[in-house]
């Protein structure tokens, strides 16, 4: 493979997407997590909810700020490196991005400062109001991102003219044929990614022995999201994987590692693809069950690697493993949900510490899953960045080689040192844990009669001197 100008400008969208898609899947989850949080505490009363609301915040502002950071030079880079991407789909990404911002960043932008600076300085209910709103908000972001995603996979609602689409029906634009499975598919990964890392670090503290009223109320709320939606996810995935199969069916070959189409497929757990071979080494593998699961039929066919072009397929080793690990940490986090549902009905969850200390280490499951699954789903897409229209090589900026390489190691420098603090910040609120002030009456809430001391107060809560 030869090292160009193109190649280094993939690896470093590649490496820079990588580190972003984290941030916003923690976010659009633990955002919920804290709406809900502070709406069951003006439901109950009871004060070990805002405190853990407050927590919660605390990390939910550090991810933010990283998720916002990273996606800003996401931008960027579609300027500077895939400037041709942009004249081509431009009238078609564009203005979706351009309603995240009207329809999300806005609503987040507008409630994020009374979510983060308002404790005890506007009226209880604002404050849950601005929470659930920037909940919304949230999520609104991921509508139009992952319908702007997804057009790139599966386009629809658009002419071409002189080589440059322009919409036709922004219904179907918005709405294109993967993105409903592909919205719900990451947006319960989202989800599932927030409820295992709440699980895990409720684990850590009964296992600890502190915090143990706001432990077990985690270890309730994460394990009980956890053995909803792992399940849940396993359904939405096979939908998207026979979504998948009708659109693109190279990725699906891909991800089986099935060469053949004229045989029934069989659903390989371990193989090492050899692309020059077009054949796989080490097979072990059930005969007919990947038949079973894309045609939902036990001899039925599916199109293999050798049905497309060479120059038509995408990286296969990539896709392939990657498709694996994604499958295999969903059914642990099944496996999870299903053990402390158990041990919940049990009444031994609390104190089942063979159950309770491997967990402490489960909070990178899904997040592991998360970059797993958007490797196979943008691997999968190659050779075209919009599938069927443009190809990635026909894509790139004409910037030179050494410009490229050296914002690549700048990247990688700033990048590893940025969130490396970043998750170290994290981890040391972890380990102070959920304390807090008491809750003042609700009769003394003050309503921002001092902005300045507010933020003051938010900026030692952030940097740690505060509780």
């Amino acid at each position: 493979m030869d090292v160009d100008a193109i190649l280094l400008a993939r690896i470093q969208f590649a490496f820079t997407v990588t580190f972003h898609i984290i941030f916003p899947s923690f976010s659009i989850g633990l955002a919920a997590f804290i709406a809900t949080l502070l709406v069951r505490w003006r439901m109950t009363g009871e004060d070990h909810f805002h405190r853990l609301a407050r927590f919660w915040t605390k990390i939910f502002a550090v991810s933010f700020a990283m998720g916002v950071v990273s996606g800003i030079v996401l931008s960027y880079q579609f300027g500077t490196n895939w400037a041709k991407f942009s004249v081509v789909a431009g009238n078609i990404i564009g203005p979706l991005l351009g309603y995240e911002v009207l329809t999300a960043f806005f609503l987040e932008a507008t409630f994020l400062g009374i979510m983060l600076f308002g404790w005890q300085r506007v009226p209880p209910n604002l404050h849950v109001l601005s929470a659930i709103l920037v909940a919304i908000g949230t999520s609104f972001s991921a509508f139009w991102i992952l319908s702007a995603n997804s057009w790139m996979q599966t386009p629809a609602g658009f002419e071409m003219k002189d080589g440059i689409a322009y919409p036709v029906s922004w219904l179907e634009i918005v709405f294109n044929p993967s993105f409903p499975y592909r919205f719900a598919h990451m947006f319960t990964a989202a989800y599932l990614t927030t409820s295992v890392v709440v699980l895990s670090v409720g684990a850590r503290y009964l296992v600890q022995g502190r915090f143990l009223e706001e432990a077990k109320t985690m270890v309730r709320m994460g394990l009980g999201m956890v053995a909803i939606l792992a399940p849940l996810q396993l359904v939405i995935g096979d939908a998207h994987g026979l979504n998948t199969a009708e659109h693109q069916p190279v990725k699906v070959a891909a991800m089986e590692g099935h060469w053949d189409g004229s045989k029934p497929g069989e659903l390989l757990l371990f193989a090492w693809p050899d692309e020059k071979a077009e054949k796989n080494h080490f097979e072990i593998g059930i005969p007919h069950l990947a038949s079973l699961i894309i045609t939902h039929s036990y001899d039925g066919l599916f199109k293999g690697l050798k049905d497309f072009k060479a120059e038509e397929r995408p990286p296969v080793l990539p896709v392939f493993f990657a498709f694996r690990v994604m499958v295999g940490v969903g059914l642990l986090l099944i496996a999870i949900g299903f053990v402390g549902t158990f041990l919940w009905w049990r009444r031994k969850v609390f104190s089942a510490q063979w159950y309770l200390k491997p967990l402490i280490y489960a909070w990178p499951l899904g997040f592991i899953a998360i970059v797993c699954g958007w490797w196979v789903t943008e691997t999968g897409r190659q050779p075209y960045l919009v599938y069927g229209i443009l190809k990635t090589m026909d894509a790139v900026s004409p910037v030179a080689f050494g410009a490229v390489l050296t914002t690549l190691i700048l990247f990688v420098l700033i990048y590893t040192s940025v969130f490396s603090m970043g998750i170290l910040y994290i981890n040391r609120l972890i380990d102070k844990g959920p304390e807090g002030k008491a809750i003042a009456p609700e009769g003394n809430a003050s309503v921002g009669a001092r902005p300045i001391a507010a933020a003051q107060d938010a900026t030692r809560s952030a940097l740690g001197s505060e509780d």
